[in-house]
């Protein structure tokens, strides 16, 4: 039975790198992914005034900015470069951070980078005191920023496109000069688990916020870890001006990179142990479990780890707006499944490193299944798979699509991608891993 242990969670690596950054002293992060988006971040923290030095147990020593990152000097147009390449989390997070620091900064990125919207931010930050020109395409970057520090005061944001916005405000409001109250306005909201991410990151480097929710009477602070969902209109986050206190931070297991090993047990001829994942973790991407279990999978939790086991699955309705990272691997599953399977409130997943919606549909077709888009996700209906047949895929340049077509291997696809190497933005290891896998396929045979 394969055992694979999962790697370190990328979207906490981005925020501990950021939170350790800004600290006042010197953190040690250990457990850190060791990815070309993580390797993003920590060069645009360095940029900005940090150091960082990697250890030789992958861990790094930060000494941080004091809550002062540094851009150039506006006068003589010596910005400093914050190249964010392919990642859209660096790009958010960052945006914010810059505009709370001080001097020039050049935010650009490449590929689909210059596609992705950054624009319901910047207009944010705007009355905050950030100057900002757009150098190509209005909305998105590359652009230039002249930060002058945060004023506090009041500031609303809409998460329809992403909840990165949020989080990158969440981590430059304690560098404000006064408190900063953050409204949630727009008609819906996805991926609130990444912003319980963001609140956990802040907990543990001591930075004081407040959570609060519409009442009859007014507005009442609320246990933010009680929270599922935000309600436009009906949550604020209060926050004060405060350091962040250096400290050792761990990064836990990443239960998005997981989830093709957990989507291998089920549909796969072998059960599949993933270990080190935290079952109580704020990752949304843990939902991965209970959608394996409401499709049918026999799933066990032990000491050695997560278990899964191959079973019969029948296709789901699935709301996947907390999780969509998981849709391409959810849409491979389903392909394995008996009955039709509906994924919605995932429409911005067309903005991610591909339109993820097409590019999903497609490789779901190519294996043999009958996929269709919605607006807001896709259906899936299969149909016999193109078992011992050779089959082109395509990666879309896209880590996760590179990835999730992988699982068709286990349908006695011979998958042939054309971008393998992309899996390096967020898993650098996967094929490696991966090979465990194909070891049980070919030993089943």
């Amino acid at each position: 039975m394969p055992t694979i242990t999962a790697p370190p969670s990328k979207s906490v690596s981005h925020r501990a790198v950021i939170a350790a950054a800004l600290a006042a002293g010197t953190s040690r992060v250990t457990g850190l992914l060791d990815s070309q988006d993580i390797h993003r971040t920590r060069e645009c923290m360095v940029a900005m005034g940090a150091d960082i030095h990697p250890q030789s147990d992958g861990s790094i020593i930060v000494s941080g900015t004091a809550g002062h990152p540094q851009g150039g000097d506006p006068e003589t147009d010596d910005a400093v470069i914050l190249d964010v390449g392919e990642s859209g989390t660096t790009c958010r997070l960052l945006t914010a951070v810059a505009a709370a620091g001080k001097g020039l900064f050049e935010l650009r990125g490449h590929g689909r980078m210059h596609d992705r919207p950054i624009g319901e931010l910047i207009t944010a930050l705007l009355p905050q005191g950030l100057e900002a020109l757009y150098l190509a395409k209005s909305g998105c970057p590359p652009m230039m920023l002249v930060g002058r520090g945060l004023t506090g005061g009041t500031t609303s944001i809409s998460l329809e496109d992403s909840s990165q916005y949020l989080s990158g405000l969440l981590l430059a409001a304690p560098l404000a000069a006064a408190p900063l109250t953050i409204e949630i306005s727009g008609k819906k909201t996805v991926s609130w688990p990444y912003v319980a991410i963001t609140l956990s990151t802040l907990a543990d480097f001591s930075v004081p916020f407040a959570v609060e929710t519409r009442t009859a009477d007014g507005w009442a602070a609320t246990d933010w870890r009680t929270l599922t969902d935000v309600v436009p209109g009906q949550i604020r986050f209060v926050m004060q001006p405060a350091r962040y206190m250096p400290r050792t931070y761990a990064v836990e297991a990443d239960w998005s990179s997981a989830s093709y090993f957990l989507a291998a047990g089920a549909v796969g001829p072998a059960p599949v142990t993933i270990a080190g994942l935290r079952l109580d973790s704020l990752q949304g991407d843990r939902a991965m479990r209970d959608i394996l279990a409401k499709m049918g999978a026999r799933i066990e939790a032990s000491e050695a780890g997560l278990t899964v086991h191959p079973s019969d699955l029948t296709g789901q309705e699935l709301d996947m707006g907390r999780c969509p990272d998981l849709v391409p691997t959810v849409a491979a599953v389903a392909c394995f499944a008996s009955g039709e399977t509906v994924i919605r409130n995932v429409a911005h997943l067309r903005l991610k490193e591909s339109d993820r919606i097409e590019a999903v549909v497609e490789n779901c077709t190519r294996a043999g299944a009958m996929v269709t888009s919605l607006d807001d996700g896709m259906r899936i209906s299969p149909r016999p798979l193109r078992t011992d047949q050779r089959v082109e895929f395509s990666a879309f340049d896209d880590h996760r699509l590179a990835m999730s077509a992988a699982i068709f291997e286990l349908a006695g696809i011979d998958v042939v991608l054309d971008n393998p190497g992309c899996v390096a933005k967020s898993f650098p290891t996967f094929w490696e891993k991966w090979e465990t896998i194909r070891e049980a396929l070919h030993a089943a045979e």
